[in-house]
Formats: structure tokens, C-alpha cells, sequence
């Protein structure tokens, strides 16, 4: 598959994976929109999303390689130094997600494990009712959306540096060479 300009494209990104994040996408936006007056879908959301992000977890292990963890989580030595890259304007390409891109996968899925949590212990004898299980549930999804803001930030900034529509990629699971 070629560009337009004629540059060659190279699958990244399989359909599980790109599936996979319009669809986080989705629930956790839906489940924004239900939090308060439609509990009954708000908490079906949250069950659909916890299968959703256990699959993405199992597909780490197994799937192609450019979803496994290990092509992309790096140490946080190697992700500042990645950040100091960019900061200096030498950030090198990669095709797969750069080690700031990795951790922010990790970030996310870290934080969606625990809102999940926090809302499902909601739901338990122990933590019915408990106003400081749902601040806290609270204050990890307004977590879920600033980790969000920062995740277009690079994406748009890494777009731009490298010249590609990440987006688009992340669509279709093409990128240039």
C-alpha cells in the first residue's frame, strides 16, 4: 500500500487493536454521559468496558507484535529520555507507539482498571453507599479525562513532528514506512 505522494504504508495496528480503541473510546464517553441520571446503563457500560479492557490485556500477550506490551512499554528511564528528545526537537519515529505513547497506554489502562474497581465496589455490601468510594470513583474518571487530553496532545504533536495522520492510522492501521 502506498501514500498518495507514493511514500510506502506498512500495517501497524490490527483490527482487534483499532477496534478495541474507538471503542474505549466510546463506553468511556458513554459512560460520561449516563453517570448520573441513567445508573442502569451507566453500570452496564462499565461491565462492557471491563470485558473490553480484559481482552486488550490478554491480546498483549498473544496478539501480533505491535500489540504486545513488549513491543511498547518501555522502562520510564527510556520514556523520559524520549521526552527529552522530543523537548530538544530530535524525538526519533517509531512506527509502532514511541515509550511516551507506551506509557500512556499503561497510564490509561491503569486508571480504567481502577475507576472500573471503584465503581463495582459501589455495588458491594461493603462500600454500598460510601460517598468516599464514589469520589473517588469520581476523581479517577475526571483522571480518565485529563490522561485523554494529554493522549491527543502527542498524538497531534507526533503528527505534526513526523509529518503522518496518526488518526487516520490508527483507522485504517496503516502508517508510513
Amino acid at each position: 500500500m502506498t501514500e498518495a505522494g507514493g511514500a510506502p504504508r506498512v500495517k501497524v495496528w490490527d483490527r482487534f487493536v483499532r477496534t478495541y480503541h474507538w471503542s474505549q473510546a466510546a463506553l468511556i464517553a458513554a459512560s460520561w454521559l449516563t453517570a448520573d441520571d441513567w445508573k442502569w446503563a451507566h453500570e452496564r457500560l462499565g461491565y462492557l468496558l471491563a470485558a473490553l479492557l480484559a481482552a486488550r490485556i490478554a491480546w498483549g500477550f498473544v496478539g501480533p507484535r505491535n500489540a504486545r506490551f513488549a513491543s511498547f512499554v518501555r522502562p520510564p528511564s527510556e520514556v523520559f529520555s524520549y521526552l527529552g528528545d522530543v523537548r530538544h526537537g530530535h524525538a526519533r519515529r517509531y512506527l509502532g507507539h514511541n515509550p511516551a505513547g507506551g506509557a500512556m497506554i499503561v497510564a490509561l489502562m491503569t486508571v480504567i482498571a481502577a475507576t472500573l474497581l471503584t465503581g463495582w465496589l459501589q455495588t458491594t455490601d461493603i462500600f454500598w453507599g460510601s460517598e468516599a468510594m464514589a469520589e473517588l470513583h469520581e476523581g479517577l474518571a475526571v483522571l480518565i479525562l485529563v490522561l485523554v487530553a494529554v493522549h491527543l496532545f502527542g498524538v497531534i504533536a507526533d503528527s505534526f513532528r513526523h509529518r503522518e495522520n496518526l488518526v487516520r492510522a490508527m483507522i485504517d492501521g496503516y502508517r508510513r514506512s
